[in-house]
């Protein structure tokens, strides 16, 4: 029986989900009682959340593979039990997460890719340390998660996610420990019901190479395949994700990505509560691209990706032997 679960998806995107996740209309109330069934095996855990909606969502995430669904749901609040500060204020107006928002934290862009998956993208220069913690970055960027995979389509198409490393400081790297990194990679592969197509990483220093090292043991053998370092090729992002879908820097035939589009799309008519926020937004980079302090917003806005497309200097590219090669 068709039910309201299958509300609002395209026959394309229910044929998707047919044939990529096993997904059969007929047996999704029996297949979500029986995930809900396993809840009593896990008393330690508050579900705080088991409705039919919530529970199938899960299900998407893992092929409907019911013991897999359900790891995944008590990881999910267990990581919210094990990390209570994170999720004390989990909300847009926490002024935390705000002002990661509004530096861009995540992007997501409007236009999904050829694949209906919706493309989130961080520009890591634009982390002003003195500005965002990192778990504040982190929350961000679960938050808006929450607030996308409350879309059926995109719990059955998922997300890209592309982080441009352009400029990021020595420095700067120096910030991403091993146990806020191991953090991010809970949060996101082992507690999240979302489905990663890719992971694309652009103009990354050596540096990001170690780290990615470092990571590398963490993470599961389906995300590693899906981690792409690209360097400065952007054709072999292209070849992933069409141009068509990808602003200009990134090489697409979008126009430059506006840093405020989502944090406006999240935070509505919150979001010109300014006094506090942008001006007080003094980051290096942005000083320095406007000239002086506090310079021009609409340069604030926009995302500082300033590397032109394949214009690595010879001296970078010697000194930026990566330290592993592609899976």
């Amino acid at each position: 029986m068709m039910t309201h679960l299958n509300a609002g998806l395209s026959s394309e995107t229910t044929e998707k989900a047919r044939l990529e996740l096993n997904e059969n209309p007929d047996t999704l109330h029996h297949d979500i009682q029986q995930v809900r069934d396993m809840i009593v095996t896990r008393p330690d855990i508050g579900f705080l959340r088991t409705d039919d909606d919530f529970i199938l969502r899960f299900l998407r995430a893992r092929k409907f593979d019911q013991v897999e669904t359900f790891r995944l749901l008590a990881q999910y609040f267990q990581f919210r039990q094990q990390n209570l500060d994170m999720f004390q204020s989990f909300k847009v107006d926490d002024p935390g997460i705000k002002r990661a928002l509004m530096d861009g934290f995540p992007g997501v862009l409007e236009t999904p890719d050829q694949h209906g998956r919706r493309i989130l993208i961080l520009f890591a220069s634009n982390w002003d340390q003195s500005r965002n913690s990192f778990t504040d970055i982190l929350r961000a960027i679960l938050l808006s998660l929450e607030v996308l995979i409350e879309n059926p389509e995109l719990q059955i198409n998922g997300f890209i996610l592309i982080i441009d490393w352009s400029n990021f400081s020595f420095k700067q790297a120096s910030k991403l420990t091993p146990n806020i990194l191991k953090l991010a990679i809970e949060g996101l592969q082992d507690s999240f019901p979302a489905r990663f197509g890719g992971i694309h990483f652009v103009n990354q220093p050596w540096y990001i190479h170690a780290m990615y090292t470092i990571i590398k043991p963490f993470l599961k053998d389906k995300t590693r395949k899906r981690i792409f370092l690209h360097g400065n090729n952007l054709n072999s992002l292209h070849q992933l994700i069409q141009p068509e879908c990808l602003p200009s820097e990134f090489g697409g035939t979008l126009p430059p990505y506006d840093m405020g589009i989502w944090a406006r799309t999240l935070l509505g008519p919150d979001y010109n509560d300014e006094t506090e926020y942008t001006l007080t937004y003094d980051a290096l980079h942005v000083r320095e691209i406007c000239g002086g302090g506090g310079g021009d917003k609409e340069m604030m806005k926009r995302s500082q990706s300033t590397v032109e497309t394949g214009s690595l200097r010879q001296t970078d590219r010697e000194t930026s032997t990566p330290l592993l090669a592609l899976d």
